[in-house]
């Protein structure tokens, strides 16, 4: 399988969030570096919508911080979460409504060693586990916010789509708000997932 090919087109981001991190379960995430190609299977993700739903960054309107959100589909989000960690977003929805998934976690395919230079170093199926150990591994920063994933070094391929059998729907985790919304989605069965997996639906 062609770990970079072909690329989701910006139709497919341009739904709602909720939709769009279901979806994006199984597919890859990759970054062409000068140090080499970094690649993962999107295992875990959660939804964030916009003045409706108040654990969104886009909750109380428009921010510097937060225009990704209110742009075109397709693009990265990305922000310092805690003092400590890049998180990475996939924006969603259609220009000016706000609407991103959060990648949580990613099975490892490529660049692996890179991956362990910049990030952790414990066992290959938990390098990626957590929204701040992919923003490690994957070298990513403040620069990387406002990137197309539909063109340039970082980017999300087809991968392959995963059936609703072995999809998990749970509560968003890490949150104080809104934390009985169904928004996180996870393969079931992956070691790389951040936390507990209930049963699929």
């Amino acid at each position: 399988m062609n770990l970079t090919t072909p690329r989701l087109r910006r139709s497919f981001f341009a739904r709602d969030p909720v939709i769009l991190a279901r979806d994006l379960l199984g597919r890859i995430l990759f970054y062409r570096t000068t140090d080499g190609l970094l690649a993962g299977r999107i295992v875990e993700t959660e939804a964030y919508t916009g003045a409706a739903d108040p654990a969104s960054h886009a909750f109380r309107g428009r921010t510097a911080r937060n225009t990704v959100m209110f742009g075109p589909a397709g693009y990265a989000y990305v922000y310092f979460s805690y003092g400590m960690h890049y998180c990475l977003n996939v924006t969603a929805e259609r220009r000016g409504t706000a609407g991103a998934v959060l990648l949580r976690a990613l099975e490892p395919l490529a660049g692996i060693d890179l991956m362990r230079a910049q990030g952790d170093h414990g066992p290959e199926p938990k390098l990626l586990s957590g929204p701040g150990k992919i923003g490690r591994a994957f070298g990513l920063g403040l620069r990387d916010n406002g990137r197309d994933f539909t063109r340039g070094p970082l980017g999300i391929s087809a991968g392959t789509a995963i059936p609703d059998g072995q999809v998990a729907v749970s509560r968003r985790v890490g949150i104080s708000r809104a934390v009985d919304f169904p928004y996180r989605f996870a393969v079931v069965g992956s070691r790389s997932v951040s936390g507990s997996v209930p049963s699929a639906r």
